[in-house]
């Protein structure tokens, strides 16, 4: 009997964007919280730089660099069966750069990644001063990736950072450049009002994306709105990250306190649901 071949975690995101839902990719930045994210019956994980790079106690200005990122998202991509979008940042660099950067993702297992317009190295899209290169200099970058993939179902995502530095108006032109170069979904960053995000959805009619948290300078928009207004794809990319940070602090005031965590034991994962998550009974059962 034949077995049925899986769907390529590529052809999944692509099936997904080209159909009239909304799809959550929550933010992860390691193994562990990968696993939790499908888990949680989570449709795709997001791959969060921002998210890497605060893990490493650094801030997320573009000072990690391309294997390191690398590195850590096929931590992720080893141990879910989600298909992952990639924060790819600026491409790490130039045209060339951007392209080394694809086949790099390519190879781990990626299923799509977002690609920035601002100089490199970048910053947080939610932090102010930032600067972009030109959009035909974007452009061309983008058109560069399209034409490297080797995977034609792998997704390209263009992201423009233009409201904060240019306003509406030019970020929806770089959009339309963008899109025009090979995007498949479009991201506009940082609109910050719901006034905006609605007219990015009536003039973009491609796919888009949209970073979905509490507290940037986005406002919080409900999904089904969202959906209806042609965003397919949501991303949450570092509130996990953020209830990690409160959830740990709680957990260290206690164990200074009273030098063990039980004031706080109900907060806490037991041994065994920890080994279980991790799996470490399948990893124990291997050649035994």
């Amino acid at each position: 009997m034949t077995m049925p071949v899986p769907e390529r975690p590529t052809t999944r995101l692509r099936r997904l964007i080209e159909g009239d839902g909304i799809h959550v990719a929550p933010g992860a930045y390691d193994g562990l919280s990968a696993r939790l994210v499908e888990e949680s019956g989570s449709e795709l994980l997001y791959a969060s730089g921002g998210a890497i790079a605060r893990s490493c106690g650094i801030p997320d200005i573009g000072l990690l660099g391309l294997t390191e990122v690398a590195a850590r998202i096929e931590q992720m991509v080893d141990v879910t069966s989600l298909p992952v979008i990639a924060d790819a940042d600026t491409g790490f660099g130039n045209a060339v750069n951007a392209v080394r950067t694809l086949a790099l993702y390519e190879r781990i297992g990626v299923a799509g990644l977002h690609i920035e317009d601002q100089t490199f190295p970048k910053r947080c899209g939610h932090l102010d001063d930032k600067s972009l290169v030109p959009a035909d200099e974007m452009a061309r970058k983008v058109r560069a990736l399209a034409e490297a993939r080797t995977d034609p179902d792998f997704v390209l995502i263009a992201r423009t950072d233009a409201i904060a530095t240019e306003g509406l108006d030019a970020a929806i032109e770089r959009a339309h450049a963008y899109a025009g170069a090979g995007a498949d979904v479009i991201f506009v960053e940082a609109p910050e009002t719901v006034e905006q995000i609605e007219e990015i959805a009536a003039r973009i009619p491609q796919p888009k994306l949209i970073n979905m948290f509490h507290g940037g300078k986005t406002p919080l928009v409900p999904r089904n709105r969202l959906r209806e207004l042609g965003y397919r794809l949501i991303i949450v990319p570092s509130d996990l990250q953020r209830a990690m940070i409160t959830a740990v602090r709680r957990t260290l005031e206690a164990i200074n306190r009273d030098g063990d965590s039980g004031a706080v034991r109900e907060d806490l994962a037991s041994f065994a649901e920890r080994e279980r998550i991790v799996r470490t009974a399948e990893y124990l059962a291997i050649g035994s």
